[in-house]
């Protein structure tokens, strides 16, 4: 059986990309021929699906979509949807494929839309199907080529490696003072318990003034950082690879879907009056599977062990597609 030409459009969203990257790594390699496809944005591509429909609206590269045929194809946010529709337009045989939700003009057009369980409040549709969390690149193979690469920069910590991944500011929600100094010291409590040092990065979301306070209350914690801005090469794989513990903020769905991935145990900060509906549920959702625990007192008899990764799962969904 000939490969199947497999085409993932990617633009310049990040989460989008690393959940596409994490089930590509997955295809089986010998039915998929794969090809990425990165669209350039106009300010056009703004606007809503039901406007822009199926046409290449919004895009300033569309002749990267006007050379081949694909069989399949995966669009992987909402502002490549349109590019999706496009390609069913003109090749009505291709199976088109989503992560997360597409919004309702077209939705029904895609073999498969593949969600986390915490969106399963939105009406469902048969071509729906859900997972625990989103799909990420943290695997095995990842975790043994970043530790090869990482370790030597954090020998000279003591252990345990504590991993702090800080997101920041959601939907017109800010990272406020209360919640980076309860972070900071609940972080400072766990460390002043287990000992050991820390591997900080944070965001763009973060902001300067909750990042000064985070780094002002643990500064006597020996630590390596990553914070936003810094030109040095990015070690969040490292991090992962290399920490026995991780700490991470419940806003960013895919940071703790990567922590998660790494089978290490992970500890959650939910913050108050921070996290939207959405995001509790899916905190929740890690908190009943046995993936991670709450930041707070006692956490650390959490041993983790157990490992979240979907991308396989959602790779395996994918071949059954094949004919």
């Amino acid at each position: 059986m000939m490969k199947k030409i497999f085409w993932i459009l990617l633009d310049n969203r990040m989460g989008s990309v690393g959940q596409a990257k994490g089930i590509e790594q997955e295809l089986d390699t010998n039915l998929f021929e794969v090809v990425e496809k990165n669209l350039v944005y106009s300010r056009w591509a703004g606007l809503p699906n039901i406007i822009r429909r199926d046409t290449l609206l919004g895009i300033t590269n569309p002749e990267i979509l006007q050379s081949g045929i694909p069989d399949f194809v995966l669009s992987t946010s909402r502002r490549t949807v349109s590019a999706a529709l496009y390609l069913k337009k003109h090749h009505p045989h291709v199976h088109l494929l989503q992560l997360m939700f597409p919004g309702r003009y077209g939705a029904d057009q895609f073999d498969k839309i593949f969600l986390p369980f915490h969106d399963a409040n939105k009406k469902v549709m048969p071509n729906f199907y859900f997972t625990t969390g989103s799909p990420h690149r943290i695997n095995a193979k990842t975790l043994r080529e970043s530790a090869d690469l990482w370790q030597s920069h954090f020998d000279k910590l003591p252990r345990p490696l504590t991993a702090l991944i800080i997101g920041g500011a959601i939907k017109g929600k800010t990272f406020t003072q209360e919640n980076a100094a309860a972070l900071a010291h609940a972080v400072l409590a766990l460390k002043h318990k287990i000992g050991g040092s820390l591997l900080v990065t944070d965001s763009r979301r973060t902001g300067a003034d909750a990042e000064h306070l985070i780094m002002e209350i643990l500064k006597d914690i020996p630590s390596h950082r990553f914070l936003w801005g810094s030109q040095d090469k990015n070690p969040l794989l490292g991090y992962y690879a290399c920490a026995d513990n991780i700490i991470v903020t419940g806003d960013s769905v895919s940071m703790c879907c990567e922590a998660c991935g790494t089978g290490k145990p992970v500890f959650i900060f939910e913050g108050n009056r921070w996290l939207t509906a959405k995001h509790l549920r899916f905190t929740q959702s890690l908190f009943d599977g046995h993936y991670a625990v709450r930041l707070e007192q006692g956490c650390d008899t959490f041993v983790g062990g157990k490992i979240l990764y979907p991308s396989a799962e959602i790779a395996e969904e994918i071949a059954k597609l094949v004919k």
